[in-house]
C-alpha cells in the first residue's frame, strides 16, 4: 500500500460500490479524502465515517457531475478545505441498457453528460489546481465495454469508448505537467450496478475492492512510471 499521508484524494461516485471502497482505501493509506456524489445524506455519512477511522481528514461535497458549475465547486470545495489536490478518481457514472430506436433522448444525454461529460468538467477544473501544486494523477473509472460493444449498449458503449480516447488525450495534454492520467476498465463487478444485486452469489466476479487495489498500485508507480490503461476482468467466469 503507498503511503498517501498528507495527500488529498478526490472521488466522485463515492457513497457505495467501487466508489467509496476506493475512498475507503485511499484513507486507509493515510489520505484526505473527498467524498462526492448526488445524495446529501449519504455523502455526509461516508465522509464522517472516513473521518472517524482514516488517517486524514474527510469532507463531502454534494456534485452532480453533470453540471460544470458543481464540478468546479468540488474543486474549489477541496482546495479552500486542504490547499490542493493530489488525485482525482472520476468514478461517477451510471448506465441504461435498451436498442437504440427505444433509447430515451434523456437516458442518453444523461449517460453522455455523467460517463463523459462530467469527467471532463472535473478534469478542466482540477488541472489548474494541480498544475500550481506540481502535479497529480487522475485516474478515470472506464470499463470493458469501452472496447467491447453489446446490444443495448449504444449510449453506454459511446460513453466508455469515448471515455478511453478523451484519457489518452488528455494524458498526452497534461503529461508534462507532470500530472499522470489513467483508465481503470473492469469487467463485470459484484456491486448493484446495471441492476443486479450484488452478494456471494456472485463471488466470481470482480469485487470493488479489486478496483480499490489497482488504484492504490498505480498511485504506489515511482514518477518516471506511467500505466496509461488497466484491464479488468474476472479470473474464472462461468462458462457459457
Amino acid at each position: 500500500m503507498p503511503d498517501l499521508t498528507g495527500k488529498v484524494c478526490i472521488v466522485t461516485g463515492s457513497t457505495r460500490g467501487i466508489g467509496k471502497c476506493i475512498a475507503e482505501a485511499c484513507a486507509a493509506a493515510g489520505a484526505h479524502v473527498v467524498v462526492s456524489a448526488r445524495g446529501e445524506k449519504e455523502v455526509a455519512a461516508i465522509a464522517a465515517a472516513l473521518e472517524s477511522r482514516g488517517r486524514g481528514g474527510s469532507l463531502g461535497v454534494v456534485c452532480d457531475v453533470r453540471r460544470p458549475e458543481q464540478c468546479e465547486r468540488l474543486i474549489a470545495r477541496t482546495v479552500e478545505r486542504f490547499g490542493r489536490v493530489d488525485v482525482l478518481v472520476n468514478n461517477a457514472g451510471y448506465g441504461l441498457f435498451a436498442p437504440v430506436d427505444e433509447m430515451p433522448v434523456e437516458e442518453w444525454q444523461g449517460q453522455i453528460e455523467t460517463n463523459l461529460g462530467g469527467v471532463f468538467y472535473c478534469v478542466r477544473a482540477v488541472a489548474p489546481h494541480m498544475k500550481r501544486g506540481g502535479g497529480g494523477w487522475i485516474i478515470n473509472i472506464g470499463s470493458l465495454a469501452g472496447r467491447n460493444p453489446f446490444a443495448g449498449g449504444s449510449a453506454y458503449n459511446a460513453s466508455k469508448f469515448g471515455l478511453v480516447g478523451m484519457t489518452e488525450a488528455m494524458m498526452l495534454d497534461l503529461r508534462y505537467d507532470k500530472i499522470r492520467i489513467s483508465i481503470i476498465m473492469p469487467g463485470s463487478v459484484n456491486t448493484e450496478f446495471r441492476g443486479k444485486e450484488a452478494g456471494p452469489q456472485n463471488d466470481w466476479m470482480l469485487q470493488p475492492e479489486d478496483v480499490a487495489q489497482v488504484v492504490l498500485d498505480l498511485l504506489a508507480l515511482p514518477e518516471n512510471a506511467h500505466v496509461s490503461r488497466v484491464e479488468m476482468r474476472p479470473s474464472r467466469p462461468p462458462r457459457k
